[in-house]
């Protein structure tokens, strides 16, 4: 087994106290550096020339939400054991600046009693302004490529997928990372950015509970079941039964990492030719999706003669993050009224031959979608992301094996819309969002009605799964919810 990782999963992407002191002292000292006169670092930019002018802001957002599931009302015992999710949640920014740098600090507030404290950094970092070039660092969230949601080149910040009811608002699962970030304004139609990470942070998944994927949830009854399939072994029932009765997910599953044998890095140019848009990026790290594996060669022995040696201890399950290195290009331009984005691009993985087990095998990646005001006032946004597995045909190559991409089609596509009409002076939105993967047949729809007036917003949806439930989203057609969000602006 390959334990990667030592620090514990947390979907929530909270710091632990010795990053956040860092933080609060840091903080505090550039707000004084943008106050103070000086030359720029020697780059000759003048700075502020009172203190005056380093006003610190402050903004966000408090709301209170009640969720409830469709499920919860199947029986009165569900009903007396029904939870609401968190009921109250707020958002505070906080910023300074001056006229060399500018400190920004969010805050998340989300009051749970599992947690140690209410309060999470969801972003903070400090900004130099050194004439034409940017430098940030701290703990960022940064969006790479064209596409509107869940673009393939965007990533540079995993995604938390521990609750899906948040799946409407792409920017809030997103997990903010420590990194140093540049970037270069090359005239005025041009930019260059660099990106380096030190830490890794995978995706995040429930381990447990509703919202727990079956390809977590239900990792070791899978594999006893292709095992009992594969090898119809004498005794190999109750050497299972006894590897499953010890098995602990948590044993194997970890997200993170703070060494820099996991840093990651990337470079993106972009730039303006005539009413065009175009990128291209190059970006080095790790697949924020984990790939799981199990090598059987030490589980079944053969011999020349009987009996077969069936050892559970020898089986040797790896669930690690595949490094890989990105090439991809983005363009997008407005065509006959319709707003069009395109991106495309490489995954290559160290599994050059596709018959490696362990790694994901290298594969293609695509967006295109456009948005558009159509007739009597109604917007469509429609986008398709898709996947193409290369040497598809190597998959599950070694029969003692069990391949992380076993039973996966050629192809992943999926298809997201957004259709969306305002009436009374745009204070009335009538929203549907839906989400549908064509190879899972399988799909999620998210109908609102949204009221706003002045700072305060109404927001009435639902959620509904549904499709074939080993999809990705078919497998939660029980978590159907409805959700009601009232929402302050600060």
């Amino acid at each position: 087994m390959n334990h990667a990782f030592h620090t514990r999963m947390n979907p929530a992407g909270g710091f632990r106290f010795p990053q956040l002191a860092l933080l609060m002292f840091f903080f505090p000292a550039f707000v004084l550096f943008s106050q103070e006169d000086t030359d720029g670092f020697g780059f000759g930019i003048e700075a502020a020339e009172s203190p005056v002018d380093a006003a610190i802001k402050i903004n966000g957002e408090i709301s209170a939400r009640l969720l409830v599931f469709t499920n919860d009302f199947d029986s009165v015992e569900k009903v007396q054991a029904m939870q609401l999710g968190d009921i109250f949640a707020g958002r505070l920014n906080f910023s300074a600046a001056g006229k060399t740098a500018e400190g920004i600090i969010i805050l998340k507030i989300k009051p749970d009693v599992n947690d140690v404290s209410p309060v999470a950094i969801d972003e903070a970092y400090i900004r130099l302004f050194l004439g034409p070039v940017d430098l940030e660092a701290g703990l960022r969230k940064l969006t790479w490529g064209r596409a509107d949601s869940f673009g393939p080149l965007d990533v540079i910040n995993p995604l938390d997928f521990s609750d899906l009811s948040d799946m409407g608002d792409p920017r809030s699962i997103k997990l903010a990372r420590p990194m140093l970030h540049a970037s270069w304004n090359i005239g005025s139609f041009s930019k260059l950015e660099g990106v380096f990470i030190p830490w890794f942070q995978g995706n995040g998944y429930a381990l447990n509970g509703r919202w727990a994927p079956e390809q977590v949830a239900g990792l070791a009854s899978s594999l006893t079941e292709k095992l009992n399939t594969a090898f119809p072994l004498p005794g190999m029932d109750t050497a299972l039964s006894a590897w499953l009765a010890g098995f602990e997910l948590e044993d194997y599953y970890d997200s993170t990492s703070e060494t820099l044998q996991y840093a990651q890095g990337g470079l993106r140019f972009t730039a303006t030719l005539g009413s065009s848009d175009f990128g291209i990026q190059y970006y080095f790290g790790r697949m924020p999706r984990p790939a799981y594996t199990v090598d059987l060669n030490d589980f079944v022995g053969l011999f020349s003669v009987p009996p077969l040696t069936i050892d559970p201890a020898k089986i040797n399950m790896d669930i690690d993050y595949n490094y890989y290195h990105q090439i991809g290009i983005d363009y997008a331009q407005v065509i006959a009224g319709f707003n069009l984005r395109a991106e495309v691009g490489a995954n290559i993985t160290s599994d050059l031959k596709g018959d490696d087990g362990a790694v994901y095998n290298p594969h293609l990646v695509w967006s295109l979608g456009f948005d558009r005001d159509l007739i009597w006032g109604i917007n469509l946004n429609l986008q398709g992301n898709g996947l193409v597995r290369l040497m598809y045909d190597k998959i599950g190559f070694d029969p003692l094996v069990i391949d992380t991409e076993a039973g996966k089609d050629r192809s992943s596509t999926r298809i997201s819309g957004i259709l969306s009409k305002k009436f009374f002076r745009d204070e009335l939105e009538l929203k549907a969002t839906a989400l549908w993967g064509i190879e899972d047949r399988d799909f999620f729809i998210i109908p609102a009605i949204i009221w706003s007036k002045d700072d305060v917003t109404l927001e009435l949806s639902a959620g509904f799964f549904g499709g074939d439930k080993t999809g990705e989203l078919g497998q939660y057609r029980d978590n159907s919810y409805v959700k009601t969000v009232l929402s302050l602006s600060l």
